[in-house]
């Protein structure tokens, strides 16, 4: 089954919800993601559980209800369900039918973010930067934007080796090293190369960078995008961004960027850290605002790939033996409706 630039199918992975701070303890938010209709509640343990987010009894919507302790209470009828999606009480009755239930979701809070995995338990976290693992972090949110094309296709910028000097302008010849995961879950993409003096940029980043280039990309499910620039280099720790990818509607991508840096001590470390995310998205809008129309203007085609396009046939290779999820169809039924 092609998994890749397929809009039916949703493969099993961590999708990005909405800051953590947008859900205080005891409250609820339903939302749509990948096409399903998913309620969050966090209860009084602070934990954040996620949810069908239709009731099975008349199908009202749970996000409209309330937190009652650790359980969501239905707005109408006020049946509660746990973090399992089992009913545990029916106000007009002791009895609880065996199909009072909805599907639970796996959820993990990483990145001031909240995220759901399409299954009731995940094999494993949201991902980690190497270079961050273990530590106490600092991040900052951009404003989300949407592509009109599948963020399997506007993930691979960051591995076309092409458009570096195409669109960027850095004449940059890159080899290419690459790792997967045990699970096959994650790859990592490692680009490296000298710097040509042909131009003032090139010029001036070798200058003040150092003879070499080299940055990676760790794609994780196929819908995250785990960017580290500027490593080892001379006056540079590395710098480290997050895209997290949701497909929203057939021929739409949400992107939310996050810039993260690992959390210093003082006030000197809190300027440090700040100045590396500002440099973080001042490199990242530098990217993207030349990047942007080529992906609102796509009809991607992968049929004459040329050898150095090796890093985008990797990718797609690795796309297509993630596993779907039960959210696949979703978008397309959700089209129909």
């Amino acid at each position: 089954m092609q998994i890749f630039n397929n809009w039916n199918i949703v493969a099993k992975g961590w999708y990005i919800t909405c800051p953590s701070r947008e859900l205080p303890p005891t409250t609820a938010k339903s939302l749509e993601i990948c096409g399903q209709k998913i309620v969050i509640f966090r209860g009084v343990d602070g934990q954040v559980r996620a949810l069908d987010a239709y009731c099975p009894h008349l199908g009202t919507d749970l996000g409209i209800g309330h937190v009652d302790g650790n359980l969501i209470r239905c707005a109408f009828h006020h049946w509660a369900f746990d973090e399992t999606g089992i009913c545990q009480n029916i106000p007009c009755q002791t009895e609880i039918p065996a199909k009072a239930k909805v599907s639970a979701y796996a959820t993990s809070e990483k990145y001031g973010f909240i995220w759901i995995y399409p299954d009731a338990e995940a094999p494993e976290d949201v991902a980690d930067f190497d270079e961050l693992r273990g530590k106490e972090i600092v991040t900052q949110a951009d404003t989300p934007f949407e592509r009109s094309c599948h963020h399997h296709i506007c993930m691979m910028n960051g591995i076309d080796a092409q458009h570096l000097k195409t669109i960027h302008r850095l004449d940059i010849k890159m080899d290419l090293s690459l790792h997967r995961n045990q699970l096959g879950t994650q790859i990592d993409f490692t680009m490296r190369g000298n710097f040509p003096q042909s131009t003032w940029r090139e010029r001036l980043g070798k200058r003040f960078l150092g003879a070499t280039y080299e940055y990676s990309m760790r794609y994780a499910h196929g819908c995250m995008g785990l960017l580290t620039m500027m490593k080892k280099v001379k006056i540079f720790p590395p710098l480290h961004m997050m895209y997290a990818y949701t497909p929203i509607a057939p021929g739409r991508t949400r992107i939310q960027p996050i810039y993260v840096t690992a959390k210093r001590q003082g006030i000197g470390g809190y300027i440090i850290s700040k100045f590396l995310l500002f440099c973080t998205r001042l490199a990242y809008y530098m990217l993207r605002d030349e990047d942007g129309k080529i992906y609102d203007n796509i009809q991607f085609s992968p049929k004459l790939l040329l050898s150095i396009d090796q890093p985008l046939a990797k990718y797609m290779e690795y796309v297509n033996q993630l596993e779907p999820s039960q959210w696949s169809n979703a978008l397309e039924d959700s089209k129909l409706n």
